[in-house]
């Protein structure tokens, strides 16, 4: 009478293990570069974000026609300063910015959350000083 074998033979199993064991030595390390690459374009994307709020309350200021001290952008109110969001009306211009914690008050810092080096992992948001003066918006990814 013949049984049947069922499974795997032990040969079969350590050829599979070492296969397995041989790609992940060699892509590990291709995907643990990854991360430090998402919080550099997160971070750069952020700075995008700011420059695109600040240029959609700038167009909303100039319709308006009045130098209104504030805007209106998706029902959020948004201040002004010089015709470009001020400090606290950026943050409530870009009303998501989730993966970055937010301080200052007259420039805002927009840090990435979980960098490697917090202090130059950011997006920053100087408002205008002078009417119809475009914002400065830098970022720095040295730290990311």
């Amino acid at each position: 009478m013949r049984t049947l074998q069922r499974g795997f033979t032990l040969i079969e199993l350590v050829v599979v293990i070492t296969i397995l064991g041989i790609l992940a030595a060699f892509a590990i390390p291709r995907f643990a570069a990854l991360d430090s690459a998402a919080r550099i374009s997160t971070t750069s994307a952020m700075a995008g974000t700011l420059r695109s709020a600040a240029a959609l309350a700038h167009a909303q200021y100039l319709v308006a026609g009045t130098a209104p001290a504030t805007v209106t952008m998706d029902g959020t109110s948004v201040s002004l300063a010089f015709g470009y969001p001020d400090a606290a009306g950026i943050v409530a211009a870009i009303q998501d910015p989730s993966g970055f914690t937010s301080a200052g008050t007259t420039t805002i810092t927009f840090t990435k959350t979980g960098a490697t080096t917090p202090a130059t992992c950011i997006a920053t948001y100087a408002p205008s000083t002078v009417v119809n003066t475009a914002p400065l918006i830098t970022s720095n990814t040295a730290g990311c």
